[in-house]
């Protein structure tokens, strides 16, 4: 009876979006594919996300996932435009498949519903949302978990479709992106990242609150090497993707070796200090001269103005002399700064950040090696989330979110789980993780052996079978080989050898072949 009534409500919900969304359309002067297209979008992401909630566990609430689509449409899209690719309208995309322009807040896009709704999630995003007092991480980082956010909130129409739960490299807008959102994700919450990236204030400093969050779950020397990690890779893959951020780094790299020299001759370095602070001084007594004086005033204002294009130039000298009252408190502000530097432990602190900014500006591994390592960093991390799980509540979510990170993709046709590299710390997690779950009956013990055992069990973790509470196995024997057989009650099934049953006396076993048994309780 329960039943019947939940699925009353969902129609119920479904309907009332429905609505909501059909009511904001038709105050859109959008064309009726572009309309046809957002409500089959909408449908789609309702009929998918009770199975996406359950693949992956931690994400927010369908409620909350359609209501901030709705919202975006509403408030951040006065136009949407399907173009055909060849068409003479698709011109203005160039190789790209969209173009988003958040200042006009129009999008235009290849009729392709995922590649529409990953606009709708990037135009409903600030461009930043690291403080510009993060050297170089302000553009970097942003761009980062908000590319990674954008592919994350596409994921409910692109792999999910009601009945099966497919992951096609190939459609992901960017695989490293993604791989790093999720890794942060996982760590961090998706609660967490859904705020940082949603905060219109700067009030919060996200960066000091990300750092806190890491260091209290994972220890201070994990939360610094992945910060570290994850700052280089967002660098790099910003200088990837972006060829003026390549022109800005190339630029701040002869800056900061400039830099880099002075403070290595300290005597030189106090002088020049001394000199600009000298040089800032009679910059201040010009200006003090020239706002008390009107005809030095005027004869600013026109000289000013001579050299200016028409849409700077000054209205009157009223306003240049405000404009003089601000430059002179930037001088101010600078000498005071140059006073800090003079301060032994001042010094050293500046020093470090020159030292910090430099490494960030010649970065020596390339992206994939800082990846691998990225990855060895976060699976200790979640060895410590796995070791602090106690409840069963919590111990079957990771047994989920585990089995989701294996299956990540690495490459266009990799995932996580085939990679060589990580198959130890793999191996280590599924391990614990497995005998954490059966020693709360969670999961059913197959053989006495642990080997075998692990050797069996393990491969939940790489099945795309999505209700893994209703997995069921049975063990098959073919000539004088072992097979396992894995399958819901779809009779989705999953065949594989197992090798080290030809090792161990049969009577470790604790069920029959051909039996099917029911692997979680």
């Amino acid at each position: 009876m329960q039943k019947k009534k939940d699925k009353l409500l969902d129609k119920i919900v479904k309907k009332d979006y429905n609505n909501e969304l059909e009511e904001i359309l038709e105050k859109k002067y959008f064309e009726e594919n572009v309309k046809s297209l957002l409500l089959n979008i909408l449908y789609k992401v309702e009929t998918a996300y009770k199975d996406y909630e359950k693949v992956k566990q931690d994400v927010e609430t369908k409620e909350e996932y359609i209501e901030n689509i709705i919202s975006i449409i509403k408030d951040e899209c006065d136009t949407i435009k399907m173009v055909r690719p060849n068409s003479e309208e698709s011109q203005m995309l160039g190789r790209r498949t969209f173009l988003v322009e958040k200042k006009k807040k129009r999008i235009i896009c290849y009729p392709i519903e995922r590649k529409l709704l990953y606009c709708i999630a990037k135009i409903g995003k600030q461009d930043k949302i690291v403080k510009d007092e993060y050297f170089l991480l302000n553009q970097t980082l942003s761009d980062l978990i908000n590319v990674g956010n954008n592919i994350n909130m596409v994921e409910p129409l692109r792999d999910f479709n009601g009945y099966s739960w497919t992951t096609i490299p190939s459609e992901i807008e960017s695989i490293q992106h993604n791989l790093i959102y999720q890794n942060l994700r996982i760590l961090l919450g998706d609660t967490f990242l859904n705020n940082w990236i949603r905060n219109k204030e700067f009030i919060i400093d996200y960066m000091e609150v990300y750092k806190t969050k890491l260091e209290e779950k994972y220890g201070k020397e994990y939360s610094r090497k992945l910060q570290e990690l994850v700052n280089k890779l967002s660098i790099l893959i910003g200088m990837k993707f972006d060829s003026k951020l390549n022109e800005k780094i190339k630029k701040l790299r002869q800056e900061y070796e400039i830099k880099m020299n002075k403070i290595k001759d300290r005597a030189k370095f106090v002088q020049d200090i001394t000199s600009e602070k000298k040089k800032l001084t009679e910059e201040i007594k010009k200006i003090d001269e020239t706002i008390n004086n009107k005809s030095m005033l005027q004869e600013e204002y026109e000289k000013r103005n001579e050299t200016l294009p028409l849409e700077q130039k000054i209205f009157s000298a009223r306003i240049l002399s405000k404009k003089m009252i601000e430059e002179r408190e930037e001088k101010i502000a600078q000498i005071e700064y140059l006073n800090d530097l003079m301060n032994p432990q001042k010094f050293v602190k500046y020093v470090k950040q020159i030292e910090e900014r430099v490494e960030y500006l010649n970065i020596k591994e390339d992206i994939q090696t800082l990846l691998v390592k990225l990855q060895k960093l976060f699976l200790k991390c979640y060895k410590v989330k796995v070791e602090k799980a106690e409840t069963r509540q919590d111990i079957l979510k990771l047994v989920y979110e585990f089995r989701y990170y294996n299956l990540l993709p690495v490459e266009d046709e990799k995932f996580i789980f085939q990679v060589k590299d990580f198959q130890k710390e793999l191996k280590e997690i599924g391990k614990l993780l497995i005998g954490k779950a059966q020693s709360i009956k969670l999961i059913s013990k197959i053989s006495k052996n642990e080997k075998l055992n692990i050797e069996i069990l393990k491969n939940i973790f790489t099945l795309r079978i999505m209700d893994l509470e209703e997995l069921y196995m049975k063990i098959t024997k073919e000539k004088d080989k072992y097979y396992i057989q894995l399958f819901d009650e779809n009779i989705f099934e999953e065949k594989i050898e197992i090798s080290e049953m030809q090792k161990i006396d049969k009577k470790d076993i604790d069920i029959k072949l051909n039996k099917k048994i029911k692997i979680f309780s």
